[in-house]
């Protein structure tokens, strides 16, 4: 049996309540987030929901987009982030199983393709 652990956030970005220059719905640090790494993120909402559960190998750019794009799974729930939390993982392969785990783990809400607790 293969054990897996959800690994621990290494970064964590709240939503500013009154953020003076945001134009990403209230997140201003989304600078702390590396832009050449590759890793998971993980939107929550206000009650520590689990929302919607990413990867990619650019991650800022990936968060970024959730928030800017029309075709993002989210986009019409962007005002409930309320968290984001990012984890560092360079290998796309753990990238992927630790991903389609956390989904099917904590049961993100928005997540459909890889969901199979539905």
């Amino acid at each position: 049996m293969i054990e897996i652990t959800i690994p621990k956030a290494d970064i964590t970005i709240n939503k500013k309540d009154y953020p003076e220059e945001s134009n990403v719905y209230g997140f201003t640090e989304l600078h702390l987030i590396p832009r050449d790494k590759g890793g998971i993120f993980m939107f929550y909402n206000i009650n520590e929901e689990l929302l919607f559960v990413g990867k990619a190998r650019k991650l800022r750019q990936r968060v970024k987009k959730h928030f800017e794009d029309n075709v993002s799974v989210i986009k019409n729930h962007r005002d409930e982030v309320a968290t984001i939390d990012v984890c560092l993982v360079e290998d796309p392969v753990h990238r992927e199983i630790y991903e389609t785990y956390i989904i099917n783990e904590l049961k993100a809400k928005y997540n459909i393709d890889k969901a199979l607790f539905r």
